[in-house]
């Protein structure tokens, strides 16, 4: 009685807390109770879905009209008085015959540069009296007066000028006339601006056109939607975007969706959430897919393509006018291209739509997966559960995707996905507290990742040799990685990618074993492994440098074999990093893992990821050659990685002294006189000599890339306090 009451409370349990886990993600799904690590997951999944769906290509209708270095260097600094902008603007129109202009800039200030003003004091004042400078003045009025020739080039064109809201309660220049006032939005709510900074009156009155610039962030600081309509003192006012857009389309009036939120733009709808923000539909990374034409080339004439009723939007990408924003696509994207991705995403109807009623479907999926794996979970053993769950996975992966490329409406994914993660890990978490019997010995833990000979040697001393106990130790940490395995795979079915990995994965891990590492785990088809524990290894970073140069070796010789079978050839990338670093076991009482962590530990992991850029297999930090003096290394950089702040200097090991051929020592005597030419600013010189080598050795991609930074800097100098080193902005 006793064991069936203990069974039957055990299964209460677990059905009480996996009901409270699907209840904690319903809460969420509902916004009754708002996680924000949720929220930030959610952003990270919708910033790599939106990534992998751009469709990367140009849109010939939109192009930027870009006042760059070329155009300050030849017309002069910003701002241009605006008899240039007037002549711009004429140029556009009667040259180039353009259809519709948008203006990224704002004209709140008269322009004085002229001179004018003082004259026309003098005219009033100390030479009112002199016929000749009076009627000098009046002549002069017509050239000088920079503000009445922008107003009459503005006139009668179909320009849309620029304009922002502000926070504070400030007035400058004068509004266009509002779209529509509060009652006829009152299903939606808007953002709302206590003051403005917008163009002179005479600038406006002579256009009647313009669009506010308001960008508003998410709580991480990345820009993922931008408001169409925007609030002053209960009116409506249209974004610079969406102004454009409705000149383009003969400025019909916009509608209210109000049921399924959308703006009807003429025979455009247009996505909009409750805030009247609609997402912006990114067609790729900057620069790349918007025709871009130098301000200049526009003035005097020499703009050879095709301009003929294009829609152009008027921004700087020079350096300090330019108006970035942090963008899923880019840290650094500039501001007029998501103008410009917005008018193009609502002519071409691909704005992503992110409705009201979307939340109920969310919570409908959450209950019908959460009931299906509370009832179904307890009766399937492990594997079939996994089975079970990744499948389950598969499915809402495939749906969303479906959801989010036909019908081009966001469903969330992180919630649906972490309750699927978080029910399984609970049941087979739950299982083995409760009801597994079985428990694994310490020697059966470290069996999978260090050789039998270690295990043994362990099982020998324990207690004496090692602890399993958290410590700091001096050891050396490998990372190795397959270089291009999501392009590999997609190659592959499940069962020819999972032999693929098991003949690579093998012979790696023997030679790991072999020079008596220890594997921390498998990561895809990634390695991590360390020297120097559980048992201690007074030359653990000549044994795992040893082991990186084998591995190299046997994976040569394994290519023939993967020839034949049809296979890809396989290149690898290692990092090696030397140094204090904690180990022992870690984790939590349901699941532990002997392993390492700390600064030593990621930046192992940083080198590794180099190898890509700098087109080298392996790369070792300072200390690691420092502990292997048998061996001859190239110096490649002094860099700061990522979350470090100190510089390290990292290198490439060729080989031991004695196996080096003399002709890569002289090639590597020729390479460090031209780093250090490098590092002392002497650019030509620099560049000479890479030049040199890069024909010496043309697959050398190290020499490449010192020769386009060379060129870099050559545009943009350092100046004199810079210290050569390389500051990486990715992991």
């Amino acid at each position: 009685m006793s064991k069936h009451f203990t069974i039957f409370k055990n299964h209460a349990l677990r059905l009480f807390l996996s009901i409270s886990i699907l209840l904690f993600f319903i809460f969420h799904a509902l916004n009754i109770v708002e996680w924000e690590f949720i929220k930030a997951l959610e952003n990270e999944i919708y910033d790599t879905r939106l990534e992998l769906s751009m469709p990367n290509s140009l849109d010939d209708k939109i192009v930027i009209l870009d006042i760059d270095e070329k155009s300050l260097s030849e017309i002069g600094r910003w701002p241009w008085n605006r008899s240039v902008i007037a002549r711009l603007i004429d140029q556009l129109f009667d040259v180039y015959h353009i259809d519709v202009l948008g203006m990224d800039v704002v004209f709140v200030e008269a322009d004085d540069s002229s001179g004018l003003k003082q004259l026309q004091l003098l005219a009033q004042g100390v030479l009112k009296d002199a016929p000749a400078f009076l009627e000098t003045v009046k002549d002069l009025e017509k050239t000088l007066d920079y503000d009445k020739q922008l107003e009459q080039s503005l006139q009668n064109r179909r320009i849309v000028l620029g304009y922002a809201f502000t926070k504070e309660d400030t007035k400058a220049g004068k509004l266009p006339q509002p779209l529509f006032t509060k009652p006829q939005t009152s299903d939606f709510t808007y953002f709302k601006g206590n003051g403005f900074a917008a163009n002179l009156a005479q600038f406006q009155e002579s256009t009647n056109r313009a669009g506010h610039f308001g960008a508003f962030p998410d709580s991480d600081g990345i820009m993922r939607r931008t408001p169409l309509l925007y609030g002053y003192q209960e009116q409506l006012y249209e974004s610079l975007a969406l102004a454009v857009t409705r000149m383009a389309l003969g400025s019909p009036e916009i509608k209210f969706g109000i049921k399924h939120q959308f703006l009807q733009v003429g025979p455009h709808k247009v996505p909009v959430s409750q805030d009247l923000q609609a997402l912006i539909p990114f067609r790729g990374k900057s620069q790349q897919f918007f025709s871009y034409i130098s301000a200049s080339d526009v003035l005097y004439g020499r703009v050879k393509e095709d301009l003929t009723d294009k829609i152009v939007l008027l921004g700087t990408s020079a350096e300090g006018l330019r108006d970035s924003r942090a963008t899923p696509v880019e840290e650094d994207y500039p501001g007029i291209e998501i103008h410009a991705n917005i008018i193009s995403g609502i002519l071409n109807d691909n704005i992503l739509e992110n409705p009201k009623y979307i939340h109920n479907i969310e919570t409908i999926i959450l209950i019908l997966i959460g009931l299906v794996m509370i009832i179904g979970l307890p009766l399937l053993n492990p594997l079939l559960a996994t089975l079970g769950m990744i499948n389950i996975l598969g499915i809402v992966f495939l749906l969303n995707l479906c959801i989010w490329t036909q019908m081009q409406v966001i469903l969330p994914l992180a919630t649906i996905f972490l309750l699927i993660l978080t029910l399984f890990l609970f049941n087979m978490s739950y299982g083995y507290i409760v009801e597994s019997r079985n428990k694994r010995h310490l020697t059966h833990l470290f069996g999978q990742y260090i050789p039998p000979e270690l295990v043994k040697e362990m099982s020998q001393n324990l207690g004496n040799s090692f602890s399993m106990e958290g410590e700091s130790r001096e050891m050396t940490v490998f990372f190795s990685d397959i270089r291009g395995f999501t392009s590999i795979s997609e190659g592959f079915d499940p069962k020819e990618l999972s032999e693929l990995m098991n003949e690579y994965l093998t012979p790696m891990t023997h030679v790991i074993h072999e020079n008596r590492g220890t594997i921390d785990k498998y990561m895809g088809d990634a390695i991590m492994a360390f020297w120097g524990a559980p048992l201690p290894d007074s030359r653990h970073a000549f044994h795992a440098l040893e082991a990186a140069m084998e591995m190299l070796k046997r994976l040569e010789s394994m290519q023939l074999e993967f020839k034949v079978k049809g296979w890809p050839k396989i290149r690898i990338g290692i990092g090696l990093n030397t140094g204090i670093m904690n180990i022992g076991n870690m984790g939590s009482q349901f699941r532990i893992a002997y392993t390492v962590l700390g600064d030593t530990v990621n930046l192992g992991s940083r080198l590794e990821g180099a190898t890509k850029q700098y087109g080298i297999q392996i790369i070792v930090s300072e200390t690691t050659k420092s502990a292997v003096p048998e061996y001859f290394y190239r110096e490649l950089d002094r860099v700061k990685v990522k979350g470090k702040e100190q510089p390290v200097a990292i290198f490439e090991p060729i080989g031991r002294h004695d196996e080096v051929d003399k002709h890569i020592v002289t090639e590597v005597d020729d390479y460090d006189i031209a780093l250090g030419n490098y590092r002392q600013q002497l650019w030509n010189v620099a560049k000479n000599q890479f030049v040199k080598l890069s024909e010496k050795n043309p697959k050398c991609m190290l020499y490449r890339l010192y020769l386009e930074r060379i060129e870099h800097f050559i545009v943009n100098n350092p100046g004199k306090e810079w210290d050569g080193v390389y500051t990486f902005t990715s992991k």
